[in-house]
């Protein structure tokens, strides 16, 4: 049986690349569509890959009136945690890609999702070649002490680091916490000048023209470093197979799970 989805922001820029996605896959129907710029039309009228006619509606509480096993939240920051609570306090199971949810934010998901028996998915970026970023530095964290991380988007967006980079500092912090020969308080100058600690990794965030999603690791040693790079071009079709991944995976769980090592299984030979 097919799995019928709601996305929330499916006219954005990554929302519209998975709204194309799922129609294309054999096992979704995509049964309605949030966007409050093109409230009233139907998908196929707005997206030109697309020739489904997909409701669109302005709100969530409209949308989801259409019964839906899986919501996506791919909105902006500032809405996307009343969309969630309310998916989940109707039961469904939700799958989140915005960016820039808080801790807080995600722990209150974890308690709402279970006291409703649903699933929710945080894949904080759900580009596979980004998970293998994330899963070769923390290999690098085991035997390099020194660690930066660059994280790089375009100038208006708000979150900053973003949900990659604070994925991916939790994950080499759960290695160990970077060095630093220099301790913060003992710095000559502004103490921003070094970025900010998250998880005792050191995040800077560049925020230029340009850009458009991008995040670094840089390791060194003496004499030597070691730099991985992920870098996203003009289309979101990177995020996509991730993220169908996520649809197919969250009802199979209660509660709240995070990053593509949920739903992927990769795992590396010491």
């Amino acid at each position: 049986m097919s799995i019928k989805v709601c996305i929330a922001g499916a006219t954005g820029w990554a929302g519209s690349a998975l709204a194309q996605g799922v129609i294309n896959s054999r096992d979704m129907h995509l049964v309605s569509a949030v966007s409050r710029t093109h409230a009233g039309k139907t998908l196929d009228s707005i997206l030109s890959d697309s020739t489904a006619e997909v409701p669109i509606f302005a709100t969530v509480e409209e949308a989801l009136e259409t019964p839906c096993d899986v919501f996506v939240e791919y909105t902006k920051p500032a809405h996307a945690r009343q969309h969630i609570i309310y998916a989940l306090n109707r039961g469904i199971s939700t799958v989140i890609g915005t960016s820039g949810m808080s801790q807080d934010a995600l722990a209150e998901f974890d308690t709402v999702a279970r006291q409703n028996n649903c699933g929710v998915f945080e894949g904080g970026n759900f580009s596979l070649t980004c998970f293998l970023l994330q899963k070769f530095s923390q290999v690098a964290a085991q035997y390099i002490p020194h660690c930066e991380i660059i994280d790089y988007t375009h100038e208006d967006k708000v979150d900053s680091p973003s949900g990659t980079a604070r994925s991916i500092a939790h994950h080499i912090g759960a290695v160990r916490e970077s060095k630093l020969d220099v301790p913060l308080d003992k710095i000559w100058g502004p103490g921003e000048s070094r970025g900010t600690r998250l998880a005792g990794t050191q995040v800077h965030s560049v925020r230029l023209p340009g850009y458009v999603s991008a995040i670094e690791t840089i390791f060194g040693l003496p004499g030597e470093k070691l730099s991985l790079r992920h870098e996203v071009g003009d289309s979101a079709v990177p995020f996509v197979e991730g993220a169908l991944m996520g649809i197919r995976k969250v009802r199979d769980f209660v509660g709240l799970k995070q990053g593509m090592e949920s739903v992927l299984d990769v795992s590396f030979q010491n």
